[in-house]
């Protein structure tokens, strides 16, 4: 169970909340074809200093080498960015933490350079951040299953590899810390959660198989077959009746 949070604490995650999401807002229009990642990690890095917030992902705590993480096409998280060039047609995923306050918020999403996604494309992003959307209805004080089980349901239905090694998670005064929220599960199994609680839904999933694979540089999942991946997520406060996003204008 996570330590009871202060109501300055918790009024810290949403400011922190807001300002991820006027940065994602902006992000979106830095991103284009001939962008580097490189270009926007610093574009990123410079936003969280000008909002008074910390790059949480290079602090001693995460040690990441990188403000964000930028991970294209079969990559599904944790890419550190890098020199790459983006192309029309990419599928690209932006995964942030920061910390405002001493209290830190998490969030991501998918987007394709220079191009309005459809066909596949199209499927991949619009059910896996519906899946998200599920999962946030779904959550409420009482089991974490019933959030997975939102979760795989609209996965299982698109028929979306579902990525079983990673998970959503608490979060606070650090990045990660119980309960882990997979993307699959029973309703009414997993561990218990309760009013004051934040957690971090986020479903990741692929074109092709459940299979992944961790990449040389010890940070990036791909997908095993090559297929296209895709990843959203928000910060949630548990309330008494159901759940807040906290990473949203």
């Amino acid at each position: 169970m996570q330590p009871p949070k202060t109501e300055q604490q918790i009024e810290n995650m949403r400011a922190g909340g807001r300002i991820m999401a006027q940065i994602f807002a902006d992000l979106r229009r830095q991103v284009g074809s001939g962008t580097t990642e490189v270009e926007l990690d610093e574009w990123v890095e410079n936003e969280i200093k000008r909002h008074s917030a910390i790059v949480t992902y290079k602090t001693p705590e995460v040690n990441f080498p990188g403000a964000i993480c930028i991970s294209v096409n079969d990559e599904i998280v944790h890419h550190p960015p890098g020199d790459r060039t983006l192309a029309r047609g990419d599928v690209v995923k932006f995964d942030l933490v920061i910390t405002y306050g001493g209290m830190k918020v998490d969030s991501a999403f998918t987007m394709v350079v220079d191009e309005t996604p459809a066909g596949a494309k199209k499927h991949l992003l619009v059910t896996t951040e519906r899946a998200m959307l599920a999962g946030i209805a779904a959550a409420k004080p009482g089991r974490v299953g019933d959030i997975s089980a939102a979760v795989e349901d609209v996965l299982h239905r698109g028929k979306l590899g579902i990525v079983r090694e990673l998970a959503g998670h608490g979060i606070g005064e650090t990045v990660h810390m119980p309960p882990d929220v997979p993307n699959y599960g029973r309703r009414g199994g997993g561990a218990l959660i309760q009013p004051g609680d934040t957690i971090c839904i986020e479903p990741m999933a692929m074109l092709g198989s459940d299979a992944v694979r961790q990449t040389g540089d010890g940070w990036t999942f791909t997908t095993r077959d090559g297929s296209l991946a895709a990843h959203f997520e928000h910060t949630v406060l548990i309330t008494d009746d159901g759940a807040e996003i906290l990473t949203q204008l």
